[in-house]
């Protein structure tokens, strides 16, 4: 398993922007598929975007599709989620996720599928 430690969340209006960072302890993200989650109080944690090994394909939830992207920068090493155009449906805590994957294709959308979570961070908006 890999340590995440998440930051970027906090505070923000509706029509706002975020970026939300993920960072390894100690490892690269060579090997691995990696995906953003969410949780808001009272619900199940929903997948919001996903990223592919290879970094060729990405996936989105409907209800960010447009507004959020999931990128990597290797010289950082790290993964991020920008979110613009913020919603008060977007309040809850963000979680960074990863898993080894040896398809280079694959995009992971549930949260059973990965093995290494971040703590998270919470995200609220404002309207």
């Amino acid at each position: 398993q890999v340590q995440l430690v998440e930051s970027g969340g906090g505070l923000v209006q509706a029509g706002g922007s975020l970026r939300l960072s993920c960072v390894p302890s100690g490892r690269t993200f060579n090997s691995h598929a990696m995906g953003w989650f969410r949780q808001a109080p009272g619900k199940e944690r929903e997948f919001v975007a996903g990223r592919s090994r290879s970094g060729d394909n990405t996936d989105y939830a409907d209800s960010v599709k447009g507004r959020f992207t999931i990128s990597r920068d290797n010289a950082k090493n790290t993964v991020y989620l920008q979110m613009n155009s913020l919603k008060p449906e977007d309040t809850a805590v963000y979680y960074c996720a990863v898993t080894v994957s040896f398809d280079l294709t694959v995009v992971l959308t549930r949260p059973s599928a990965y093995t290494s979570w971040g703590q998270g961070t919470q995200v609220t908006v404002s309207s």
